[in-house]
């Protein structure tokens, strides 16, 4: 990698990202909303690892906005990291349509209408890095989060079909299922310690699955057998459960 792109940068999972990337001496685009307030960030990456690091401002349901987003990074940007995400709240979005669709639209639609432009640029340059954040929400619907889940899915999905169409161009397409991080986005959940990563944990698997060439990944191995069984209850028993 020579420079790589981290969209939704002010959040915890970005900072760990861009201090990992820093210290293999990668260039950094810092995308957020907001972005000048990134500049203590970008400060401290380039004096402690003497790296350029940019700042831009990014809005992922600012679709129209994206093209010329594109054409605010280097022309040498090689990886993205898809960072960005939203949990809301489940109860509110079952009232709310304005809440339901910042969720889906946030964790999916921004996602593939930003990714689709890297996809072709790299497909171009016959060469590139796409890391998605999904979520293990999104391997089976729950009543407790299927808003986010399902919008997670969607993003699993796409990620898969787009792994399968630039593979033949050489560029990896990364899916990463974190399951609990302790971020300030999860700060008002009891979550279970032995079950729940950092964000430097998850940044740290992230590095390793590109440098092995990896499709998908769980951060923490034991949320792939979690999974597995909620995955195998039988749907006339699953509905009945309150998960």
């Amino acid at each position: 990698m020579r420079t790589a792109i981290i969209l939704g940068a002010k959040s915890d999972m970005a900072k760990a990202l861009a201090v990992n990337l820093a210290k293999r001496k990668v260039d950094l685009v810092l995308a957020a909303r907001n972005a000048a307030e990134m500049k203590p960030m970008k400060m401290e990456l380039e004096t402690a690892y003497h790296i350029s690091v940019s700042l831009v401002e990014f809005d992922a349901l600012n679709y129209s906005s994206h093209v010329s987003f594109m054409q605010q990074i280097p022309e040498n940007s090689d990886a993205v990291f898809c960072v960005f995400g939203f949990l809301g709240n489940q109860e509110l979005a079952e009232q709310n349509n304005k809440e339901m669709l910042k969720i889906i639209e946030t964790n999916y639609v921004g996602a593939v209408s930003i990714l689709e432009l890297f996809a072709s640029k790299f497909q171009q340059q016959r060469k590139g890095i796409i890391v998605g954040i999904s979520s293990v929400a999104g391997d089976r619907g729950r009543q407790s989060n299927y808003f986010y889940g399902s919008s997670k899915a969607a993003l699993t999905t796409y990620l898969s079909g787009l792994r399968n169409r630039l593979r033949v161009y050489n560029v990896q397409v990364l899916t990463v299922k974190p399951g609990y991080v302790k971020t300030a986005m999860t700060a008002h959940l009891q979550l279970p310690k032995f079950i729940t990563a950092t964000a430097e944990e998850v940044a740290e698997q992230i590095m390793h699955a590109i440098d092995s060439n990896r499709n998908e990944i769980y951060v923490l191995p034991i949320w792939r057998y979690i999974m597995l069984v909620i995955k195998l209850i039988p749907e006339r028993i699953f509905k009945r459960m309150k998960l």
